[in-house]
């Protein structure tokens, strides 16, 4: 009943982009007390779910853990039922050094080999230092690129995915602005 409770708070946020006040989830649940609509928040606040920020309730990471229900098989089809092992935060999993990283949204087809595709986003690790054969946000001679580093005894160049395209030797400069550590594709 309370992880269903969470769920429709969880479908509230994603709606209006804010948690429900205690007056909202007393509606939302069909309780007839905000007291017990406290008691169900306290216990979220215990288990690290969501905080009191200036008299106001706010969700926190552990809010936006997703159930990583176990392993499949791109192989052969399995009959094993599956059981939630724990929960994951796309952040924490994805973001390994936050003050460090960002996103940008790829066009153009120069990394599609690399399965790096119009339109996907991929986060950026600007921290993190290339080595050869990473895949790296680049300014070559004043223009941003996404592309393989490469280091060959001290010359230093970029490689496209896609056989369309050749590689890039920089004129003047090249500058690194981070490596790609994900990609993030929607399918729909």
């Amino acid at each position: 009943m309370e992880k269903d409770y969470l769920n429709q708070v969880k479908r509230f946020y994603s709606k209006y982009k804010r948690l429900p006040s205690f007056r909202e989830m007393k509606t939302i649940f069909g309780l007839a007390s905000t007291n017990a609509v406290s008691w169900i928040v306290h216990k979220w606040i215990q288990q690290g779910l969501m905080q009191m920020e200036n008299k106001r309730l706010s969700p926190t990471a552990q809010f936006f853990r997703l159930p990583l229900l176990g392993v499949i098989k791109a192989g052969t089809p399995t009959s094993e039922e599956q059981e939630m092992y724990e929960s994951v935060s796309l952040d924490e999993y994805l973001v390994g050094n936050p003050g460090f990283t960002y996103l940008l949204r790829v066009s153009g087809d120069s990394m599609i080999e690399e399965g790096i595709n119009p339109d996907d986003l991929v986060i950026i690790d600007k921290k993190r230092e290339p080595k050869n054969g990473d895949v790296v946000a680049a300014c070559v001679d004043g223009e941003w690129t996404i592309k393989y580093y490469k280091n060959d005894n001290g010359s230093v160049y970029l490689m496209p995915a896609n056989i369309k395209y050749k590689p890039i030797l920089p004129n003047n400069s090249l500058n690194i602005g981070g490596v790609v550590v994900s990609v993030i594709r929607k399918y729909y």
